[in-house]
């Protein structure tokens, strides 16, 4: 599930993130297909999967709970791999603007760049929050049980009440980051403290989340794309909406209804060694897409100018069939900054009689 759920948020931005050149290198904009292109909508039903992510997270936090460690040490321990390849990053990218801006970029292309080099750790920030959390959110579940995601969906609710219409100011809206995403979290605590385990829990979740995201798409005005769209008014994404968390209760439900072939799929050795393979370098494929896919544009367009694909407005159904045969380029791009950078998210494993094999959290999955 993680897996899938790193899957989706790769060819999410590689699909539906576009730079338009006009007026050359200093002259990038950022935009999507969806916004020339609404009926696109439903591929991002697809491929928004962070709820999943988050469900998995708070199954993992739970599990990896031990009674008799230390609350600063547990952080260590489940957070060490989110914050070893970070600096490597940040490091990389600071000379790769300074070579940017001397080849003709403007500073407001570079920070488009820049903006989408970083977005990924928003997520990693609200995912380290939750994960600090998890002794106090087990307790909650321990005493409330669904109670207290039913409290958590109100609590969106009323702040997308305030902001959209009693006239709150509309930062108010950013309480959701934590609201929103703790829903899938709490959910997956639940799972792993053994609820949630029935089928008609899984349905109710997936149907009711579906009809309620339907709902509130159709009469209540939200947006039906469930990422962020260049030039809207709403995003469903920032800050989380109410029909965010809708569609994440049936991801939700859906995940859970799920588990039971999927284990049986994942006992065939070869799927397994897929699956594992892939959580191992989670981390780094998911820091450093954006940055496979900004290499491929820019290091084109340097070369060759505009194509199609890479850098035509997406306003025409044939951009997406470019954009499509691009991925492959965008893959490679993205092995080859995996073969270099994937060392620094594991660590050293030490040696010596009494060394122990440093365990990985990328398999505490379902």
């Amino acid at each position: 599930m993680r897996a899938f759920a790193i899957l989706g948020v790769v060819l999410g931005h590689w699909l539906v993130t576009a730079f338009v050149l006009p007026g050359g290198a200093d002259d990038l904009r950022v935009t999507s297909p969806l916004a020339a292109m609404p009926a696109l909508a439903p591929i991002s039903w697809v491929l928004q999967t962070l709820s999943v992510f988050f469900l998995v997270g708070g199954y993992s936090a739970a599990k990896g709970l031990r009674p008799d460690e230390p609350h600063g040490a547990r952080l260590r321990r489940r957070l060490g791999r989110l914050a070893r390849p970070l600096p490597v990053l940040l490091l990389a990218w600071v000379p790769a603007l300074v070579l940017l801006r001397l080849a003709g970029f403007s500073p407001h292309g570079l920070y488009s760049i820049a903006g989408l080099v970083l977005s990924p750790l928003w997520f990693l920030c609200v995912y380290v929050a939750l994960t600090a959390l998890a002794p106090v959110l087990v307790s909650v579940w321990n005493r409330l049980g669904l109670r207290g995601a039913v409290l958590l969906v109100g609590a969106t609710a009323a702040i997308d009440a305030g902001r959209f219409a009693l006239g709150a100011p509309g930062w108010i809206g950013w309480a959701t980051v934590l609201t929103g995403w703790l829903v899938p979290f709490y959910l997956g605590i639940g799972w792993a403290r053994g609820g949630l385990r029935d089928r008609r829990t899984a349905l109710v979740l997936f149907l009711g989340g579906a009809a309620a995201t339907a709902l509130l798409v159709a009469f209540a005005g939200y947006p039906a794309s469930m990422v962020g769209v260049p030039g809207a008014e709403v995003s469903n994404l920032s800050p989380p909406t109410l029909a965010a968390v809708a569609f994440g209760l049936a991801q939700s439900g859906l995940a859970l209804r799920l588990h039971g072939p999927l284990t049986t799929w994942t006992r065939h050795a070869r799927v397994w060694r897929t699956v594992s393979a892939a959580n191992r370098s989670a981390m780094t494929v998911f820091l450093w897409h954006q940055t496979a896919l900004l290499a491929v544009t820019t290091g084109v367009f340097l070369a060759a100018g505009s194509l199609p694909g890479l850098h035509t407005p997406p306003d025409q159904p044939e951009w997406i069939l470019w954009r499509l045969s691009w991925l492959i380029a965008f893959g490679a791009a993205l092995t080859g900054i995996g073969a270099l950078t994937r060392g620094f998210e594991r660590p050293r494993a030490r040696t010596g009689a009494n060394s122990v094999p440093a365990r990985d959290i990328s398999q505490a999955t379902p």
